[in-house]
């Protein structure tokens, strides 16, 4: 090979070294090698450029020159593409919103963020499915799906395996996992998930000592690791709570998953009847389902929307025992070992930890600490390898709603507040805050770090901050 070749594949492997290409940026991470990013930022502190963008919840990733970014506008549906060094639109592709289906009021149209092989994007969107645009906004492919059975809207952004895209899809029903060849949007695989219910968690990418790469996909009471090529279930642990929106991380040869859901904190756990029994008790009418009338349980009275999952105003055996599984389900952040075949439930546990649990933001696992960011601004510090807590305490000046996953690099942690309080800390297990930066807006999305910079997207704009020099 000649030297000169050797040295444009050594660039070229720098340069992708210092992308963001997904949500959280490498797998998913949300950790990045830079240095000398910046402390102190606000709309008027270390801004390198600010591009006005239309609203959105999905995250900035960055490839090459460019920056990729999704959004909506009443009927459309948008792909931005912008340039990296200045923040200027490149183009901005418009897709007609063929449904508005029903949103969490934190939710929004363009939750999930897009994904990037280098040169080319490919975006989810709840209302329409998968499309891909070329690196000079040319639709390549599009790949209509749904509408989808998720009161709360879709959550997980897609996932690149080498020459696929996976894309996650948890519902109330119909849930499934599908595989698309990146370049022609065929689907090449699709592995139905009964036993999951509505989950937002992306999934990550392992690539075991040998065979084919893993997707690794955390759902209702089960992480699954499937194989990228056939779609086939390797291997499994079980015990998971009933509905994941963070998304799972790892270090190292151990797996880090995180999962929060309504009633299910330590000490509600409850054991129900089968569905067999349930109708003996039950079912006055006889009719092998459950009317509301027969519920004879002043919580199942209560949560009877949620429960009925297929919305035909009865309760079947797939509700029952969906209701089943969420009533004894524990939140929890489990710590397991990576790989194996099947159930690995007895055999991967490392540690799990119960308190203090966000409800979205994603763990962040940095030199061998783990750290969990909950509503009110509390943050634990957890060591990875025994799950002990380091230290716990409140982000003063920051005690907010947190939609957004903390991100770390520079020996640095970021995390912003749903009103708009950019957080930047000390990482260690007795972390510092460093401080307290206000962006006067609100911000559902999670930061990219690249360049040196630390890029934020607000709800009316996307931000480039830099350690600029003092004027």
């Amino acid at each position: 090979m000649k030297p000169r070749l050797i040295l444009s594949m050594a660039a070229l492997a720098v340069a992708s070294a210092a992308d963001w290409p997904a949500f959280r940026g490498p797998n998913s991470s949300g950790v990045s090698k830079e240095t000398n990013l910046p402390v102190e930022m606000s709309p008027a502190k270390n801004v390198v450029w600010k591009t006005p963008v239309a609203p959105g919840h999905s995250s900035p990733i960055l490839v090459g020159d460019s920056i990729f970014l999704t959004g909506w506008e009443g009927p459309n549906l948008l792909t931005y593409s912008l340039d990296r060094k200045t923040g200027a639109i490149r183009w901005r592709r418009e897709l007609a919103r063929p449904r508005q289906q029903e949103l969490h009021k934190s939710n929004s149209p363009a939750s999930p963020s897009p994904v990037s092989d280098g040169r080319n994007v490919y975006a989810f969107f709840t209302d329409f499915g998968l499309i891909s645009y070329g690196p000079d906004g040319n639709e390549r492919w599009r790949l209509p799906l749904g509408p989808f059975n998720n009161p709360f809207g879709m959550g997980a952004s897609p996932l690149l395996a080498d020459s696929r895209i996976i894309l996650n899809c948890d519902s109330e029903t119909d849930s499934f996992l599908l595989s698309v060849d990146k370049d022609s949007g065929k689907p090449l695989w699709r592995v139905e998930r009964p036993d999951a219910g509505r989950g937002f968690s992306t999934p990550i990418l392992y690539r075991p000592p040998a065979g084919p790469p893993q997707a690794l996909v955390a759902g209702s009471h089960q992480l699954t690791a499937y194989d990228v090529v056939t779609g086939r279930a390797v291997w499994w642990f079980t015990g998971l709570t009933w509905q994941l929106k963070p998304t799972p991380v790892m270090e190292g040869a151990r797996l880090y998953i995180l999962g929060w859901a309504g009633g299910s904190d330590q000490g509600n756990q409850e054991e129900l009847p089968p569905w067999a029994e349930i109708l003996r008790l039950r079912d006055t009418n006889g009719d092998g389902r459950l009317q509301q009338s027969e519920a004879g349980d002043p919580r199942l009275e209560r949560d009877w929307k949620e429960a009925d999952l297929d919305k035909d105003g009865v309760l079947g055996e797939r509700d029952w025992r969906m209701y089943q599984g969420r009533r004894r389900a524990l939140n929890s952040i489990t710590a397991i070992r990576l790989g194996g075949n099947g159930d690995m439930t007895s055999k991967s546990l490392l540690w799990r930890y119960m308190k203090s649990l966000p409800n979205a933001p994603s763990p962040l696992v940095y030199n061998g600490v783990v750290y969990l960011l909950k509503e009110g601004g509390i943050l634990t510090a957890l060591d990875g390898a025994t799950g002990e807590v380091r230290k716990q305490a409140r982000l003063t000046g920051a005690l907010d709603q947190y939609f957004a996953s903390p991100v770390a690099g520079d020996g640095k942690i970021f995390a912003v507040s749903q009103i708009g309080h950019l957080v930047v800390l000390k990482a260690g297990p007795d972390w510092e805050i460093l401080a307290v930066n206000d962006l006067d807006e609100e911000c559902y999305a999670t930061p990219a770090l690249a360049d040196g910079r630390v890029y934020v997207r607000t709800r009316s704009a996307l931000y480039a901050f830099a350690a600029l020099p003092a004027k």
